[in-house]
């Protein structure tokens, strides 16, 4: 029996014998297969198991949604164009009306009642043989798509007529010929739901009718344009919101699946020339990884060995398909892949892999047969290879033999240069001979560059680690592979190269580490604790010795520094570099490069340029030499004092909540240490961090040392709250007899209790929110109960939070008053309203210190409560270099001081 591949019309046929009405579609429009095939058919529709009964109606495709961004951003485009290339505009209307003006009036006439009639009957005919087919869904998701597409030429129309540029309203009308006082429609209120509702009813996927629908658009768009009654930037405009409209409807509503079942596989294989007797579907999990691999079916032949055959359908291969176009715009192109292919593309690659890596000698499975099952699905049968994985193996069955077998199979992919890309422990089998059997080739590269190879290794090297240990998988890849090529994957040893599977084990890892830690270093406490109550259960001394205290203080830490270094274990990409290092101890270890961009860092500079506009566009009117000239150097001075005042105001805040003793100044220190970390980091995490370091170089236990920050941050944002609402009240108060709190204060309260409802009726945030908190209470209540029992430290922590509230109000005001001329100054109550507000959004926002965020929050504050932006901007300026950037360079000197003294 020799497989016969299948044209991609003729697939079309055995699509349609499916038990799936909606399989049916295709570009050819002929009856399903023969009595025969349809009763071969009805013979097995029971010999399928794990096939999947139930499947969604609808899809919400990742295509439709990237061609809806693309229309909006064509349509934002055009109208750019219109609005500011006038030139360009006219001129290509004059050569349009120029080079039609020779056409015959009768042809015009023909071609204007012809397209008129077509561009209403072929819509309706598509309808009809539609539903003669029985695909009334796509009808209905039609229509929606024209009545919505209607509403948004008339409201464009609108737009143009009311309030768009004079310059758009000139691209898109000019006078009507039949009434020179009126003008022609911008967007045409028929055309457009045309566009959409033939867009919509999936017409690109039948050449015929796609055919004939662009022929009678070109039509009509050529007697509207000869008769004077549109413009060209009218019909592209046209074309362009039909098209959008479609998409957005799709993505809206969904797709009606056309996934094929396992009947239609059943019928595909007779086609190509098998008889299969049977076929039981192999249950994976469909992640964003290994979502598009495909699903995987075990096929029973009448007359000879079994099958596996694989088919890929659109649906599958869009899975993931966000995570891959973030891959490839944070990674450099040698480490990515194509986001989405096509399904021709899918299945000419894993055919080309698949005779690749049999030509090098690896064993892979043997591609037999490969088609199309209708338009959305493609199948590839290959020889049953059995096995299982090697992840599912034992550790007493993953011998060193083995290790060795799938070093030799990447060896032969390389000695050909084929990567293979995705070495994980699914994607190896091993079959009851103990032979290793590669699989999962779709995402390799021919001709692959050594970077991709030496990729290769250092993935396998991780896997085999994972299941035998960094010394067994080192060794083993030395063996075969020799030890310059293992050395040479070093570069390429790191999590961002890695598979997204195999990145998850080791962050799983890495906790169940981190735990033992932790547990390792309060079981080191408690012994501490309990060799300290024993020695306290001696005599009883008159009055504690301080030394004894200190020396017991520090012998508990030298406990736990001990427990801590005993319990401290490496992660498993150390030891493989240093077994590699071992080995070959010149070799490279510094990692390539592999991301474009930090996801910090994108986010950063994009929160920052939104700034930096916001912030040039009002300083583009202000003249700063007067401005400065004017300025008030004495209030100039005061702002610099309250700045430096809040760095004794924060040391205050935080010694509150700390029992121990620790350094005022030193303290100080570390505070102005900060003001260089926040820069690095974002303002919420910088400052936890150093200071939770700090305290644990001044003696404080590490968890203590968590739980006082974490206990300041908290009481922090609850008086942070409060303020910000007390102040909001009398702001609302001012200008008004009553007591009455202001529309703002009463929004900003709903607000906060929408999101509430919110986060609590949602289960993912809810369990979120409920672990955060759970975690951070358990900590900071007992540190909060302890500080409690010492009013002097708590009324130090108060006093410092409302001090260092209180020295940035009054920087920020000085700042304003400083440019502010007589009667532009506000109240105390309306500048602590704005600080509140952008310093809550500067520590939410994931920029370093809050870079952007702040800027803008706080001059449109200060806008809307009554300032002049001419004042608003320099001001902020002046507040933000005072106690962002000017202090960094202190901040940067005290941070290096205070780390060669061993406090950070």
């Amino acid at each position: 029996m020799k497989p016969q591949g299948v044209h991609p019309e003729d697939a079309e046929s055995t699509s349609a014998a499916s038990s799936r009405p909606e399989a049916a579609e295709g570009d050819d429009d002929r009856t399903p297969g023969t009595d025969a095939d349809v009763a071969a058919e009805e013979t097995h529709s029971e010999e399928v198991e794990g096939d999947e009964p139930l499947l969604p109606a609808r899809v919400h495709r990742p295509s439709d949604l990237m061609r809806l961004l693309v229309g909006v951003l064509a349509v934002v485009v055009l109208l750019a164009i219109a609005a500011f290339a006038h030139g360009t505009t006219s001129g290509l209307e004059q050569d349009i009306n120029k080079g039609t003006g020779q056409a015959p009036d009768l042809l015009i006439k023909i071609a204007g009642l012809a397209s008129s009639i077509a561009i209403l009957l072929v819509p309706v005919a598509f309808a009809i043989e539609r539903l003669i087919k029985r695909d009334g869904l796509r009808i209905a998701d039609g229509v929606l798509a024209a009545v919505l597409a209607h509403g948004v030429t008339l409201a464009t129309d609108l737009w143009v007529a009311k309030a768009a540029p004079d310059s758009i309203q000139e691209a898109l009308t000019q006078p009507s010929p039949g009434d020179i006082h009126a003008l022609t429609d911008p967007v045409h209120g028929y055309l457009a739901p045309v566009i959409a509702y033939m867009t919509a009813v999936g017409m690109s996927r039948r050449p015929r009718w796609r055919a004939v629908l662009w022929m009678v658009l070109t039509l009509d768009a050529f007697s509207m344009l000869v008769t004077g009654y549109t413009t060209p930037f009218s019909i592209i405009l046209t074309v362009l919101i039909g098209w959008t409209v479609a998409y957005g409807t799709l993505y809206a509503v969904g797709s009606p699946n056309v996934r094929p079942t396992g009947q239609t596989l059943m019928a595909g294989l007779r086609t190509v020339g098998f008889h299969p007797a049977g076929a039981a579907r192999e249950e994976t999990p469909e992640t964003a990884e290994n979502g598009d691999r495909g699903r995987r079916y075990f096929v029973t032949l009448e007359d000879g060995p079994p099958l596996d055959v694989t088919v890929v359908d659109r649906e599958q291969q869009a899975q993931g398909f966000f995570y891959r176009v973030w891959r490839n715009l944070t990674l450099r192109g040698f480490a990515t892949r194509s986001s989405l292919q096509s399904l021709r593309q899918a299945l000419e690659q894993e055919a080309l892999l698949a005779y690749a890596a049999i030509a090098a000698g690896a064993n892979a499975p043997k591609l037999i047969a490969t088609s199309e099952l209708g338009p959305d699905a493609v199948m590839l049968v290959y020889e049953h290879t059995g096995g299982r994985t090697l992840e599912s193996l034992s550790e007493d069955e993953i011998t060193d033999e083995l290790l060795r077998n799938t070093w030799r199979q990447v060896q032969a992919l390389q000695s050909r240069r084929i990567a293979h890309r995705r070495l994980a422990g699914d994607a190896i089998l091993v079959d009851r001979s103990g032979s290793v059997i590669l699989t999962d080739l779709r995402g390799g590269e021919i001709a692959a560059s050594t970077l991709l190879l030496r990729m290769d290794v250092a993935q396998l090297v991780t896997t085999l680690g994972l299941l035998a240990g960094a010394e067994r998988a080192v060794a083993s890849g030395v063996e075969i592979l020799g030890p310059d090529a293992v050395a040479d994957c070093l570069p390429m040893l790191q999590p961002i190269a890695l598979t997204r599977s195999t990145r998850a084990t080791l962050r799983r890892l890495g906790r169940e580490r981190a735990q033992r830690e932790r547990e390792a270093v309060l079981e080191a406490s408690r012994q501490a604790r309990l060799d300290e109550a024993a020695q306290d259960a001696g005599p009883v001394l008159d009055k504690p010795d301080k030394k004894a205290e200190r020396a017991e203080a520090r012998a508990e830490k030298r406990a736990i520094d001990e427990a801590l270094e005993e319990a401290r274990e490496e992660d498993l990409l150390s030891q493989i570099r240093n077994q590699v290092l071992l080995i070959r101890p010149q070799a490279p270890v510094e990692p390539a490069r592999l991301e474009r961009v930090k996801p910090r860092t994108l986010i950063s500079v994009f929160a920052g340029a939104i700034g930096a506009y916001f912030l040039l566009t009002q300083l583009t009117h202000i003249e700063f030499g007067p401005l400065i000239e004017n300025a008030e150097w004495g209030w100039v001075a005061a702002a610099v004092l309250f700045s430096a005042c809040s760095y004794f105001a924060a040391a205050m805040a935080l010694l509150g909540f700390v029992p121990e003793r620790v350094g005022f100044l030193r303290t100080v220190a570390a505070q102005v240490a900060g003001s260089f970390v926040k820069i690095v980091a974002p303002a919420a995490v910088g400052g936890v961090a150093l200071n939770t370091r700090f305290l644990q170089r001044q003696g404080v236990r590490p968890g203590l040392a968590v739980a006082s920050v974490g206990a300041s941050q908290l009481f922090g944002l609850g008086c942070h709250i409060l303020m910000l609402l007390s102040f909001g009240y009398l702001t609302g108060t001012e200008k008004t007899p009553s007591l009455s709190p202001s529309r703002t204060v009463i929004a900003g309260l709903l607000t906060v209790a929408v999101l509430v409802l919110v986060v609590t009726s949602v289960p993912f945030l809810r369990k979120f929110v409920v672990t955060r908190v759970r975690s951070l209470f358990a900590g900071v209540v007992p540190r909060m109960l302890d500080v409690l029992q010492r009013p002097q430290k708590l009324v130090t922590g108060i006093g410092g939070m409302l001090l260092l509230t209180a020295c940035f109000v009054m920087c920020l005001d000085a700042s304003i008053r400083a440019f502010g001329q007589e009667g532009t100054s506000l109240s105390i109550a309306s500048v602590a309203v704005v600080f509140l507000a952008g310093n809550a959004l500067g520590s939410a926002a994931p920029t370093p210190g809050g870079v952007g965020a702040v800027e803008a929050t706080l001059t449109v504050g200060l806008i809307a409560v009554g300032l002049p932006k001419e004042v608003a901007a320099p001001a902020v300026l002046l507040f933000r270099l005072l106690t962002l950037w000017l202090p960094v360079l202190p901040g940067w000197l005290a941070f290096n001081h205070l780390s060669r003294k061993g406090a950070l």
